[in-house]
């Protein structure tokens, strides 16, 4: 390999980040047209119910749901420009109850002519590897292609379950980009709980 190749692909490519921010690799996926997968059963008792217009419970559930993994993406979002985006119509946000308590998130966005977003899909800890992320997966994909799409895209982190990415392939998506995002650390301006995602450690400014 010539230095010049060497040097294209930055072999010795780390960048330091300064206290108090995260950065994360963001991969993109979509698909074009609905895959062939497998129906998925529905667990008796558990029901999709709609949150879109029900801030209080959303944010409970997406705080639930992302906590673990530092989702701050909504935890740092002000109450009206939430709002501005769930009161859409176009915009669907479900919870996944089963019959005791919300179990996972579902957020389809419709807003693009012919494109549908798959904004976020999560379980709360505990549900993971037990169906229920399937059947969100599945429903997802129904909805998406019930109406005329060109394409159903998501986009994934590694502020995620590591099983997160192979999922999203499994179901069908196809990645066609990566990109890396850095932000301030949501722990330290008290959008998040110090002790959430222990796996990512908190630097402190100073240190």
């Amino acid at each position: 390999m010539t230095s010049a190749s060497a040097a294209a692909l930055n072999l010795n490519g780390y960048t330091d980040l300064p206290p108090g921010k995260i950065a994360t690799i963001v991969t993109y996926l979509e698909m074009r047209e609905p895959p062939n997968l497998p129906p998925v059963q529905r667990p008796e008792g558990w029901t999709l119910q709609r949150i879109d217009h029900d801030r209080p419970r959303y944010r409970s559930l997406f705080r639930t749901v992302g906590e673990p993994w530092l989702w701050f993406s909504r935890a740092l979002m002000p109450n009206d420009a939430l709002a501005a985006i769930l009161n859409d119509p176009k915009v669907e946000a479900y919870a996944l109850h089963d019959g005791t308590g919300d179990v996972g998130l579902l957020e389809l966005d419709f807003r693009a002519d012919d494109e549908v977003e798959l904004a976020f899909l999560g379980l709360v800890p505990g549900f993971i590897g037990q169906g229920a992320g399937r059947f969100l997966m599945n429903e997802a994909i129904r909805r998406a292609f019930a109406r005329p799409t060109r394409r159903f895209f998501v986009h994934t982190c590694t502020l995620d379950s590591p099983s997160a990415l192979a999922f999203y392939i499994r179901s069908g998506f196809t990645p066609y980009r990566r990109a890396i995002e850095v932000a301030d650390d949501p722990r330290l301006h008290g959008f998040l709980p110090r002790e959430s995602a222990p796996h990512i450690p908190l630097l402190m400014p100073g240190t």
